[in-house]
This record gives C-alpha cells, structure tokens and sequence, in this order.
C-alpha cells in the first residue's frame, strides 16, 4: 500500500525526530518525554530513512560514501535507536484503521501513545496493526529499533550451518544478507523506517484480497481463460446476498464478470473473446488491464480492489542437467512462445534502502534502453519496491524473483521454517498479481554452498528449498513456475557435477574472456556472468580522497570500495594486463583500459550466447548498477556515469544484431542473430578499420527467431584487426565491431580504432 497514491489513508511519513544510545537503557521508554528525562536528545529526521542517514543530516557523521568513512558505521552497531512523532486523528464511521509499516529495520517495539502495540523482527516485510481502539485525536508513535548484532547472538548455530565469515550473523536475522557485508555494497548493518508507514482504513465488510490468473491461452490467440481467487469480509445476516463484480479494460477491449458468492472465500473461471495479450519486451507490446473488483451487498457497492493484469502464460522448460554434447533445456516460454532471455542482475539499488524507490525509474529506464527483456531480482537483496514492478509491468520487462537468501546453508529448525513461511505467503501475496513477474527461486547459490566451507552436502535436504517454499507457492501462486536455487542442484545434477548444470553462474578464474572457461561452459542459460570495470576518474574523485587517488597498490581508500575484497582491485589491473600487455601508469589511461576490457568481455559474453541460439537460450549478465560508490562488475557507477560497456551492451543486444563467431579453421562465421519473429532481408558489410576496406559485404535473409549465417571472412592469429559490422533493415540501420586476433593489444590503438569508427560517443 503507498500512503501517498490514496488520499483515504493517512501517510505518516515525512519529519519524525530520532534519538539513540550506544548501550541499553535501564528502563523502557514508552514515549518522547522518556526519551529526554533519560537524557537523550531528539533531533529531526525523515522517515523512510536510515539510521546512518539521521546521523549525517545531523553533522554526528561524516559522508559513509567518502574515504573509509563507512568503516566507522560499525561503532553505532549495537545503537539503540528510537523515531518518535505526533499525528492527530479523526474517526471516520464504518471504517476500520489499521497502523502499516511497509518496512522497519528490523526488531522493533512499536507504542501507540505509551501502550506497547506489537513487536517486529523482519525488515523484509509490512507489519499490520490494528488500532480501531486505540487511536485518539491527539497520538504519540514511539518506535524502539534494537541492535540486530545483539539479536543475532541469542540464536544457537548448529554446526552444519554456513557462511561467509562475515555473514553468520545474518542466518537467522531476517535483514537483506548484503547488509552484513559482501562484493556488491559493504557492510552496512542499518536500522530504521525504511519505508513507507500510515494508516490505512478499511471497511467492516470488505474484500481482503484477490488473485486473478490467467489459467489458458488458445493457440491462436483467441481467447483466454482467467481464474479469480477471493477473500471477502462479510458480516450480514443468511438474507443478505453478496456478490462480486470483475470489470476489466485495456483500450477498446472491455470485460465483465459478476458473481454471487455464497461463503467469503472462493474463486470462478471465465473466458475473455479476443484478449489484448502482455508480452515480454521485443515480442509485442505489454497490454496491461485495468481492473476492478467490487463487492456488492444487495446490490450496492460497499468495497473496491483496483489493481492491472496482464493476460499471458509462462512456463519455464528444464531439464534436471545437460550433457558434453549439449543436450538439455532450460528456456522461458510466455503465451506458447520461447523466447531468448537477455538482462542483468538487480543488487541493492542503494547501500541505505530508504532512497531506493527515488533511483528505480532511472534505473529501469537504463534497463529499457539495454534491450534488457529480463531482470534477475537476486537473493541477497531486499524484495524490491512496489515501483520496480510496475514499471516492469509496464515496460514488459520480466523478473526472475530470488526469495532473499544467499550463498549460505541456513537453519532447517521448525521456528526458522516458520518465519520463513510465514515472509514468503506475505511476498507472495504482494507480487504475484505482476505480470512481469515469470519465475521464483528458493535462493541465491545456496545449493552451490552445501558444497563450500569444508564441506560437500546434499543440498536436496535443503527443507527451506525442497518443503517451505513450494508448499507456499503451491498454496498462493501455483501456476507460476519454481526453482529451488539459482544454479539449482537437483539429485541427478548432484551425482553428475556443478559443470552440467542447465541453468549455472559462470565466474570461474575471470581470466581472459575467451578463455576455455567462458567459451568450454556447457550451461544453455547463464543467469550470473561479470567481468570488473573500472569507474570514470571524475566519480572517483567524489568518493577518494585526492591524495589517494592514484597509484591503486596499497591503497586503503581503494581497498574500502572495492568493499574490502581486496583482490578485486589487483583483478581489474589482471584484466588490463591481459587484454593489453601492460598496466598504464595513471588514473585517466588505467580507468579507460579496465572499461574497455570490460566493455569487450561482457559484448563477448553477449554475443557468444546469442550466437548458439536455440543451443544456448539465456544470458543475464553481473550487473546494472552499484548500490554505492566502488570499483565492480557493474556497468553504471553510482552516480549514473555510464562505463564504456553500456554502449556496448546497448549494441550487443538489439534485436537483430550481427556479430562475427569465433574463428574456426581459418575463417569466421558472420551471423544474423534475430529475435524478431518475423524474417527480414539484410544488406551488410563487414569493413576493416584501419584499410577502410570491405572483408564481406551483401544482402541475406535473417530467418526469424533464429541464428542466419550470411558469410566467411578470413581470419589468422598473427592479424589484430578491428572490424566495423555495418547493416540496413526495414527496421533501420544498425552496426556493431569486433576485435580480431589474440592479445595483447596496443592500448593507444585500440582507442584510436574506438574513435575512429564513430564508437566512443561520451568521449572516454
């Protein structure tokens, strides 16, 4: 529920004011003049926020985001922190309030004008408080956030349990597992209201809830068959007649359905003639109908649900492994149809979770101007904003759904299943009604970590994995497809190994990027794959000190935002070396030649999964954007400077692309790789940079759907060349590049074949 898209409701965001103590106090404040009789001082703050956030806006902190700032959040760790504000209220007749946290950081007491209201010990999910009785005109919100470090130490830990060493203390504490520290943000153990909070009202009688399915499609598209699940609230007498009424809309094509229900829990099926269809990003537009659920008693209206519905199917076809030939599957099919998957990796969009819902439209427009048509939403991360999937919704880009869960072996006792059941039923139930949504998955590498820390463990006694979430999904979504984990082990992949997964991550050493490893990986679809490149020099001076700026050896400020994997620094100047021979002496060349390496190896990535299509039938590559400013695989740096990659990206994925395959016996394949479905007539040229001359040039026709090989240039080892892919469709025109010949290469060169053939457009 957004406070600020209903005016019923009561958004009770904006100025709070904040305290906090190091250590416990001896008694419990149960309101603001507690806090100061105590001798803390309030000061204001605004709520969704952070706590670190506060204390920056309140000159006790410096920026976390400069220098080694961050390291000096540990100290205010074990805080005691307490958000305190006023509101007044009016009783409204026939209508039931009810206090909502969308998000609080994480165990916390909650007072309603001195009276203890309820507790929380989740910061994954909303927590609903009824407050009918309690609400007066004049009312205090006391909320007392407790240390999650200090809650982490009550729990026993098995010793079958694993982690990272700095990650143990997330395993039962339900927080983003990122927040304890890991490659993509740093360790940032938050607390805080860190979304939004009100109250919302409800009438007496009422729909609680509803979940329309579209359950068929005809094969010619002619019509489909929809399924809505109800739970209504009805306090009326047996003479009393209740009854449902479905009105859907989507341009000219109009629908309705009423229904008398004879008990507040059922569901009916019905069909829609000539249905306007949601489709994936590339595949046709991602009509969306607007509908509305109205309960009627006796014929009036006394409640409404609105919400969209995108009418498609989804299924998702694997197999438990592959072989050394290649034969497996796993691809995504929407309406019938499967499709190529092409995207990236969704971490945290901020360090501090309160400014994500500010930089998700940005960043799903980035998305969107990829020719992204999917986005993996990984499991160390939170469940994402109501924002991001609407707009995926609307932009028919599709989300593959960690449950937030990572690289670990988490507990299997009865209490922790519970939990989890209970946070997954609340998830589930606030996003399976997105159309963009098309898969779940139990967790991130956690199968893969049966097999870490000493260790080689079945990963199918997973209970979490193999019994909690399916019973979940089976009872609230069961037509969406499922997999346990990403990669996801299953019993016959367990006894055959980690290299003939289907489905796998594909980081391996991260040397060359044509290297056995990349170009020998039998998996059909890669949903992690990343290669490090380095940030423009102008953001690094926002977060590096001037005098540690350069050299990158020994550097702490470095070290700090490489988020202490140190080795990801030295990784980036490897990379450098490998790709042209040498490492530059300065931050200007040294920052251009990490994008360029970088650039080159995921349009490489790119380019070798869709060239094996239908062989191969999915890439989603490691990542977007960081969630805060530091040396990574991501494409965006935080401040939305994009890195050479992103062209590349741009280029590497539009719909009909044509690339140039490796070489084999002397010559290279050149392809059409179309993912229009319809074919399309082609003249193109292949061109050498240097001579200007033309290796290959003609008119073909790209089959649709498919993977065409339209000529053979020649190719020797001993050449480096830089080839320009020039090409004119009904569609337009389009080029892409190719670097030919083993390295390293001349640095100065490269660049100069960059500008040369018009690619360097933001001017590296």
């Amino acid at each position: 529920m957004d406070f600020r898209k209903s005016q019923e409701n009561i958004d009770l965001g904006g100025e709070w004011r904040y305290t906090f103590s190091l250590t416990p106090l001896g008694t419990e404040p149960t309101s603001a003049l507690d806090l100061t009789e105590a001798g803390l001082t309030l000061r204001p703050c605004q709520v969704p926020g952070n706590f670190e956030l506060d204390l920056q806006a309140s000159g006790l902190i410096e920026d976390p985001f400069r220098g080694r700032n961050i390291e000096r959040l540990r100290d205010f760790e074990p805080a005691h922190v307490w958000y305190s504000r006023t509101f007044e209220f009016e009783h409204r007749p026939g209508l039931e309030p009810e206090l909502v946290f969308e998000g609080i950081d994480c165990f916390a007491d909650i007072y309603l004008t001195g009276e203890l209201l309820g507790s929380t010990e989740n910061m994954l999910v909303e927590h609903v408080f009824p407050v009918g009785e309690r609400l007066r005109q004049e009312n205090e919100l006391l909320v007392h956030i407790k240390p999650a470090v200090a809650a982490a130490k009550q729990y026993d830990y098995p010793t079958m349990l694993g982690a990272q060493d700095q990650n143990y203390e997330g395993l039962y504490v339900r927080k983003a597992p990122h927040m304890y520290g890991w490659d993509v943000v740093p360790r940032v153990v938050s607390a805080g209201i860190w979304r939004s909070v009100g109250i919302r009202f409800r009438p007496r009688e009422r729909l609680e809830r509803v979940y329309l399915e579209t359950r068929s499609i005809a094969d010619d598209y002619s019509a489909a068959h929809l399924l809505l699940s109800y739970h209504a609230c009805t306090q009326g007498s047996p003479e009393d007649r209740y009854e449902i009424r479905l009105v859907g809309e989507c341009g000219e094509s109009q629908f309705t359905e009423q229904r008398t229900i004879r008990f507040d829990v059922g569901r009916f099926g019905f069909s829609v003639v000539r249905p306007r269809l949601w489709w994936p990003r590339g595949r046709g537009k991602p009509d969306l109908y607007h509908m509305t659920a109205i309960l009627l008693k006796n014929g009036r209206e006394i409640d409404r649900l609105s919400f969209t519905h995108g009418v498609r199917t989804i299924a998702l076809d694997r197999t438990p492994i592959t072989t050394s030939a290649g034969e497996g599957e796993f691809c995504f099919r929407v309406n019938g149809e499967r499709l190529f998957a092409m995207g990236t990796n969704w971490v945290p969009a901020d360090a501090f979770h309160s400014r994500d819902h500010s930089r998700i439209p940005q960043m799903l427009e980035m998305a969107g101007d990829l020719g992204c048509n999917m986005i993996r939403c990984w499991g160390g991360n939170v469940y994402e904003d109501d924002l991001f999937y609407e707009i995926c919704d609307q932009k028919g880009i599709m989300v593959w759904q960690d449950f937030s869960m990572a690289c670990a072996v988490y507990p299997q006792d009865n209490e922790f299943c519970s939990r989890l059941e209970s946070e997954a039923r609340k998830v589930v139930r606030r996003l399976r009604q997105h159309a963009c949504l098309v898969l779940w998955a139990g967790d991130n590498e956690c199968d893969m970590a049966y097999s870490w820390f000493g260790r080689h463990m079945d990963p199918n006694a997973n209970r979490l994995t193999r019994e909690v979430l399916p019973r979940v999904l089976l009872e609230e979504d069961p037509s969406r497809p499922y997999l346990p984990s990403s990669p996801f082990i299953g019993p016959e992949a367990f006894k055959a190994g980690e290299e003939f997964l289907p489905e796998n991550h594909l980081w391996g050493p991260r040397d060359y990027y044509k290297g056995p490893f990349y170009k020998g990986s039998l998996c059909h679809f890669a949903s992690e794959i990343g290669y490090h490149g380095c940030p423009a020099p102008d953001s690094i001076r926002k977060f590096i000190s001037p005098d540690k700026l350069w050299p990158y050896q020994d550097n702490d400020e470095w070290l700090a935002h490489s988020t202490t994997y140190s080795y990801r620094i030295e990784l980036m100047a490897k990379q450098i070396r490998e790709l042209f021979g040498q490492v530059p002496d300065n931050l200007d060349d040294f920052a251009f030649a990490s994008q360029a390496s970088q650039a080159e190896a995921k349009k490489f990535f790119i380019e070798f999964f869709r060239s094996s299509k239908w062989r191969r039938t999915g890439i989603i590559w490691w990542n977007l954007i960081d969630g805060w400013p530091q040396f990574s695989d991501a494409i965006v740096d935080y401040y939305f400077r994009k890195k050479l990659a992103y062209d590349f990206i741009r280029t590497s994925q539009q719909p009909l692309c044509l690339v140039l395959r490796e070489p084999e016996a002397w010559s290279q394949e050149l392809v059409a790789c179309n993912d229009f479905r319809d074919e399309m007539e082609v003249r193109y040229s292949v061109r050498d940079i240097n001579t200007g001359s033309a290796v290959a040039a003609g008119r073909a026709i790209a089959r649709g759907d498919s993977v065409t090989v339209f000529d053979r240039i020649p190719y020797s080892t001993g050449e480096k060349r830089f080839y320009l892919l020039e090409w004119e469709t009904s569609a337009g025109p389009g080029r892409n590049h190719y670097l030919a010949g083993n390295p390293p290469f001349d640095l100065e060169q490269y660049r100069q074949w960059l500008a040369k053939s018009g690619i360097l457009s933001r001017g590296q």
